[in-house]
């Protein structure tokens, strides 16, 4: 959680997307926690939106939109529930399962990969597209 907040500081603004990837259980939810405190907001109780497919954390500053993507069967679902909103607008958009929705990526965005490396241990490796 460290390690995002200090990326965060350093590399975000708003109308920025966030594509997380990794198997379930590696941190990207936690990894979106770090997001969230490192813009102001206080938000304790971060879970992952798997069924409601999106929580917004607007005590943050810009803020910052949490989506799960991997009940969603197609692109076409995305659009009904207006991602696209969100991914133009001015918060900070971070998007877990983000190859269930690829063809509606903007560029430029950032991919993070968070990688098991054991218990307590994770790789992280992002890049900016």
């Amino acid at each position: 959680m460290q390690f995002a907040q200090k990326w965060a500081s350093q590399h975000l603004k708003s109308g920025d997307v966030v594509c997380l990837r990794g198997d379930l259980g590696a941190g990207k939810t936690h990894f979106v926690k770090g997001l969230i405190q490192a813009f102001g907001g206080n938000e304790v109780d971060v879970n992952s939106p798997t069924f409601t497919l999106i929580h917004e954390y607007r005590k943050a500053n810009p803020p910052i939109y949490h989506f799960d993507c991997y009940r969603l069967k197609s692109e076409a679902e995305a659009i009904e529930i207006g991602i696209e909103d969100y991914l133009y607008g001015d918060g900070i958009c971070c998007i877990e399962w983000p190859e269930r929705i690829e063809g509606l990526l903007p560029s430029p965005r950032y991919e993070i990969e968070i990688k098991h490396k054991g218990e307590n241990k994770r790789e992280i490796v992002w890049k900016a597209v």
